[in-house]
């Protein structure tokens, strides 16, 4: 492997502020920006480093903000820095027609002033970058490029910005890799890398093992006795070529009127082989009644808060608290769990299904079932995301997932999700040993837990889904263990 590139650069002074008005306007509109229905009020920089200088025909910055919102209504308190926020900002003097969708506008003032700057993830020259500098594990600034010394990385190969993502952005390279960024960042171990690491160093083939990855080192702050934690900015991994993620194919499926038990039961099969690793591989600790009734209480307040939110909810809550006090019950009787590194957000759209019989893929054999994205919830607190959890709480999400696929087809189809939950638990307990339709109490729950965030999120964003989880509430509201 070649020596690590090692580059200082220099920022230049004013060169957020030159900014700061363009992105004011442009961050809100993007799909994964965190703070929409507040406008952003001003910027302060985390990280800001010049990987290209502007000087040239072609700039290029990498920068880490805090965005300033004001609270929401009913909130006191003065304004304070928002979430942080990765960009990779290019800059040209005019931008080429293929590059109009990049737009972010025209700067007036400061070290850019005249220039264009534009979302750089879209020119295949800053891509190129990026895949080079993870290649060469460069050090630039406050940037770190590594990468696993046991494993090739090609280089040439051609980029093409995914346009489907999300949360996050992604960059397939030629068909052999794809690079994950991060947008939305906080500091600390982030399990979108730190659970892949362990899986790949545990042998398991389910997960496509991170290649290389990048990371931020934020100055330490004045004063500060130790150095500021990490920043976890993006994951190469293998490109699963020819795959087709779990959504699409569940929705072809219903759209043919064909059946989908063998997929799901290989799925349950899958999900249950990654999270026997993940439990050799990471420690595991048990549940008892102190702990239970921590993880009861947080389902319950956002159970409460739900239903403040979405009046909907109100008939159905004794129902649902129902479902806690079930839980706790059994924890007080002495019944305990064992929790572990689980995925956190496991869907139909988290998992992707490469051909059966097609030829093999950077990680694995050919044909089968692999799981991605293992940030967790974006919304949720970093230490609450690498907390163990029982196993149960993906297969909650999954059985959620199976649910809203057929409830998005014309007619409804609650048999075919009925069919594809019990097989997908009848696959993970063949893998496993265990079936998880065995602690009813403890399922119910965590789908209830699902249910309500479904609830919540539709309300705010896709209001014309709200049926969908409402449906499930009123199901499970009313499936009270006698």
């Amino acid at each position: 492997m070649s020596e690590a590139v090692t580059r200082t650069v220099t920022t230049p002074p004013g060169l957020l502020a030159s900014l700061d008005p363009l992105l004011r306007e442009w961050l809100p509109r993007q799909r994964w920006f965190a703070g929409k229905g507040r406008p952003v009020t001003g910027f302060s920089p985390v990280a800001v480093t010049e990987l290209l200088p502007s000087t040239a025909k072609l700039g290029l910055y990498h920068l880490l903000v805090r965005a300033h919102q004001p609270l929401l209504p009913g909130h006191d308190g003065p304004e304070q820095p928002g979430d942080c926020y990765q960009l990779l900002i290019g800059v040209r003097e005019a931008l080429p027609p293929r590059l109009a969708p990049a737009l972010i506008g025209h700067v007036t003032q400061g070290p850019l002033a005249g220039r264009t700057v534009y979302e750089a993830l879209h020119d295949t020259r800053p891509a190129d970058l990026l895949l080079e500098a993870l290649r060469t594990r460069a050090r630039i600034g406050g940037l770190r490029f590594e990468r696993d010394p046991h494993r090739e990385i090609r280089s040439g190969l051609v980029p093409r910005l995914v346009t489907a993502e999300q949360s996050n952005s992604s960059v397939v390279y030629g068909d052999a890799f794809i690079l994950k960024l991060l947008r939305r960042v906080v500091p600390g171990t982030n399990p979108d890398l730190e659970l892949p690491l362990a899986l790949a160093r545990a042998g398991c083939l389910r997960v496509p093992p991170p290649l290389a990855w990048l990371v931020a080192d934020p100055e330490r702050p004045s004063g500060a006795p130790q150095p500021a934690e990490p920043y976890v900015l993006g994951v190469l991994q293998p490109f699963v070529q020819g795959a087709a993620d779990g959504w699409d194919l569940a929705l072809r499926a219903l759209a043919k009127g064909e059946d989908f038990v063998a997929e799901a039961r290989a799925l349950g099969h899958a999900t249950a082989e990654v999270h026997t690793v993940l439990a050799r591989a990471l420690p595991t600790v048990t549940l008892g009644h102190p702990q239970l009734r921590l993880m009861v209480d947080g389902m319950a307040e956002r159970l409460e808060a739900a239903v403040h939110a979405v009046p909907a909810l109100r008939p159905h809550a004794s129902g649902l608290r129902s479902a806690f006090t079930a839980l706790d019950d059994l924890a007080a009787e002495g019944r305990t769990w064992t929790a572990q590194r689980v995925h956190g957000d496991l869907h139909l759209g988290q998992c992707l299904r490469s051909p059966v019989g097609g030829p093999s893929h950077a990680f694995g054999g050919g044909g089968g079932w692999s799981l991605i994205d293992f940030e967790g919830e974006p919304a949720r607190p970093l230490a609450e995301r690498r907390m163990p959890q029982p196993p149960v709480r993906d297969v909650a999400g999954m059985l959620r997932s199976f649910d809203y696929a057929a409830r998005s087809a014309d007619p409804p189809q609650p048999e075919w999700a009925e069919r594809c939950r019990a097989a997908y638990c009848s696959g993970y307990a063949e893998a496993a040993g265990r079936d998880p339709r065995t602690d009813p109490v403890l399922l119910r729950a965590y789908e209830i837990d699902k249910a309500v965030y479904e609830v919540l999120y539709e309300a705010r964003h896709r209001p014309e889904w709200l049926p969908v989880p409402m449906t499930a509430v009123r199901r499970l509201a009313s499936s009270g263990l006698t």
